[in-house]
């Protein structure tokens, strides 16, 4: 399993999808929700950028199923974690339960998206500082369990483990 994580716009997806392209059998699961006109594009640019190279599962709340599926392909990027803890705020689900139950259910040929959203200031709303707090349980956990971990900088990837 590797873990890529890093600022906005450092070039996580595009490393994972390179890393990826090196195996035969690509499943790619994206947690995005088009909430709004910005995110639809990103969406859609994605999936360009992708074109039919892998298998896409779109899947905002429960993508431990689908790593029930993902499990017989030789890699599969998940894109991204940032954003799925986001989505499990949005959508009031019990987090700990659903977390939990995605990590029990990694194969161990995962390439996973994170961001590191806890470097800076300490969120002055609590709503933030919870979501921050989650996201960075959630990013030491996978840390801690990758094979492999990168932090990308200004779209250079720095192997940390």
């Amino acid at each position: 399993m590797i873990l890529i994580t890093g600022g906005e716009r450092a070039g996580k997806s595009d490393f994972a999808v390179r890393l990826a392209m090196k195996e035969s059998k690509r499943a790619f699961i994206a947690t995005a929700e088009p909430f709004d006109d910005e995110m639809s594009y990103r969406i859609k640019k994605h999936k360009r950028d992708r074109k039919d190279l892998f298998d896409t599962f779109e899947e905002p709340i429960d993508i431990a199923k689908i790593l029930d599926i993902t499990k017989k392909y030789d890699v599969c990027v998940i894109d991204c974690m940032t954003t799925w803890i986001g989505n499990l705020f949005y959508h009031e689900v019990e987090k700990t339960s659903v977390i939990d139950e995605f990590v029990r259910n990694l194969s161990g040929n995962e390439i996973i998206v994170t961001n590191e959203v806890g470097m800076g200031i300490i969120p002055n709303d609590k709503a933030t500082r919870m979501y921050v707090e989650e996201l960075g349980r959630l990013n030491k956990r996978l840390a801690g369990i990758a094979d492999k971990v990168f932090f990308m900088i200004s779209g250079i990837p720095l192997k940390i483990k």
